[in-house]
């Protein structure tokens, strides 16, 4: 059980952070029953998942989507942090998971037993 801690300025940035996850969900074999990668968003990407922004960034949209399907890697996002950059839930992309605040979010799941990286 991993969690990301993302505050990243550039699509190349998340690109990265988004291959280390799914490369982590790929050497644990993607069993959905012994692991669990939990991506906490609450920086400059958050833009990236807005939906207004979908011609822009679609390819990295496409990808981070196609993440999530196998309930492996979960993508969640600062509610407080997007409010702060002019994004309100329903402007985000509907597979991300709104959060109240990205620092409790992350240490909720420190509490559960994930792992934190950065």
């Amino acid at each position: 059980k991993v969690v990301y801690d993302v505050a990243v300025k550039s699509g190349a940035q998340l690109e990265n952070v988004l291959d280390r996850a799914s490369y982590l969900s790929a050497l644990n074999d993607a069993d959905p029953f012994d692991s669990k990668i939990v991506i906490v968003l609450h920086g400059d990407e958050i833009g990236f998942f807005a939906t207004r922004n979908y011609a822009t960034y679609r390819d990295l949209m496409v990808r981070a989507q196609s993440l999530t399907v196998g309930g492996i890697i979960d993508i969640r996002m600062c509610k407080v942090a997007a409010h702060r950059r002019g994004y309100e839930p329903p402007d985000i992309h509907g597979f991300v998971t709104m959060v109240p605040m990205a620092d409790a979010e992350i240490i909720d799941l420190q509490k559960q037993g994930f792992a934190y990286m950065q």
